[in-house]
């Protein structure tokens, strides 16, 4: 029997036609994730600029990017439902045109309750985006280049963190912090305009349907994956939403190092990005453990760092490559789903916004119970290590299922033998 831990069947993934230029499409699907990757983490970067605009303060502020998070994790598996029979290409565009007309709503809100409907409403295509966009560029390379496929799509959302949330942090202390939301409008379209012409036209999956993608939640594995990166991720989360905090109370440096502090982490994200998914496709389970495990020492790292600057960058860095876990789950998700594929791949990002409201919420209640703003750096260690935790407990249900599934196998063998 095939190890769930390892598997690479990709036979239930309804492909769209082959492409000749599969680089051209992963381009066009991560210039998407470009879009998205900059408003979600630019979002944080402006906090407290948007926070006195709006006449809030910080914590009240960090509802606002919850709020994105939670129509994350509503709109994943909502939308992966209703869509079931749309072609991927179509779903793909509706999907950006959703995302850049509340981004744009979001840039025009004039006081704080609107400023949280737009977000929520702004999160409700993201997750299905990714995953559908995952499953796209997939099915156009080798299996066992899938996760580097995944990697490329989500290489949009960490180049993001090098350019497009420096460029909106710079926009937002210069021009305003709404114009960081209008960049993030005008990305959407050209998303739309790429996806259209790149990606492969496809037909709609007949055999599609809103049961068969259900069927996701009675998978116990697709459970526990999802468990990793809502715990898991957490972690670095708690600590990005207050960087730019703690880099003016702790670290004391002027406004004008935050775009430089939040390059390194978009650098680091990058790297890892490019460099973990090449070691998933050959040990995916393992390559996991590594990168929660290194999470967790960063994040104890980042209280010790931060009286200085090129340290913190430094740990920083390291927070980020942390980020390479998401294309990690990405695949392992499409070696548990079965039939669901795409249910499963958008709950992906259902789990990792899950990890984007737990982490600042738990970092809040640390920084609002006095014990500073880099207290966020212990409870994102403490997140990592409850992913890891998670991660056990998946690989430990996966042996139980196949040695179960072996035995049942061995049985009817041998009662062949007999009859």
């Amino acid at each position: 029997m095939p190890d769930l831990t390892s598997a690479r069947d990709s036979s239930t993934l309804a492909a769209p036609p082959a492409s000749r230029h599969p680089g051209l499409v992963h381009f066009a699907l991560a210039m998407g994730g470009f879009a998205i990757g900059t408003t979600e983490f630019a979002t944080m970067s402006l906090l407290p600029y948007f926070a006195s605009g709006l006449s809030i303060d910080e914590p009240t502020a960090g509802h606002v990017i919850s709020a994105y998070a939670l129509g994350v994790v509503v709109g994943a598996p909502v939308l992966a439902v209703l869509s079931a029979k749309l072609a991927r290409r179509t779903l793909l565009i509706l999907l950006m045109a959703m995302f850049g007309v509340f981004n744009g709503l979001s840039a025009l809100a004039s006081n704080y309750e609107w400023m949280l409907l737009f977000r929520f409403l702004s999160g409700l295509p993201h997750g299905a985006y990714f995953g559908i966009a995952s499953l796209v560029a997939a099915s156009l390379v080798p299996t066992d280049k899938r996760s580097q496929a995944v990697g490329r799509v989500l290489l949009g959302l960490t180049v993001a963190t090098v350019i497009g949330v420096p460029m909106a942090n710079w926009m937002g202390q210069a021009i305003g912090w709404r114009w960081g939301f209008g960049l993030v409008a005008v990305l959407a379209l050209l998303t739309m305009v790429l996806v259209y012409f790149l990606a492969p036209a496809d037909k709609p999956d007949r055999s599609g349907s809103p049961l068969r993608e259900l069927g996701a939640l009675g998978n116990g594995q697709v459970w526990l994956t999802l468990g990793i990166g809502a715990i898991g991720f957490g972690g670095m989360f708690c600590v990005y939403t207050y960087v730019a905090s703690t880099l003016l109370e702790v670290t004391r440096v002027s406004a004008g190092m935050i775009p430089i502090a939040l390059g390194v982490f978009g650098a680091g994200m990058t790297a890892g990005n490019i460099i973990a998914p090449r070691y998933a496709d050959r040990a995916l389970m393992p390559t996991a453990a590594v990168l929660l495990i290194g999470s967790a020492i960063a994040l104890a790292l980042y209280p010790l760092s931060a009286g200085n600057f090129w340290l913190l960058c430094l740990d920083i860095f390291a927070i980020g490559f942390g980020g390479a876990l998401g294309p990690v789950l990405q695949t392992r998700l499409m070696d548990v789903a079965g039939e669901a594929q795409a249910l499963a791949a958008a709950l992906n990002h259902s789990a990792f916004n899950t990890a984007n409201a737990l982490g600042p919420w738990l970092g809040g209640l640390a920084i609002a119970a006095g014990w500073g703003w880099t207290s966020t750096g212990y409870v994102g260690s403490g997140l990592a290590l409850g992913g890891l935790l998670v991660w056990a407990l998946a690989l430990l249900s996966a042996r139980r299922l196949n040695r179960r599934q072996d035995g049942t196998s061995q049985r009817k063998t041998d009662l062949l033998r007999t009859s």
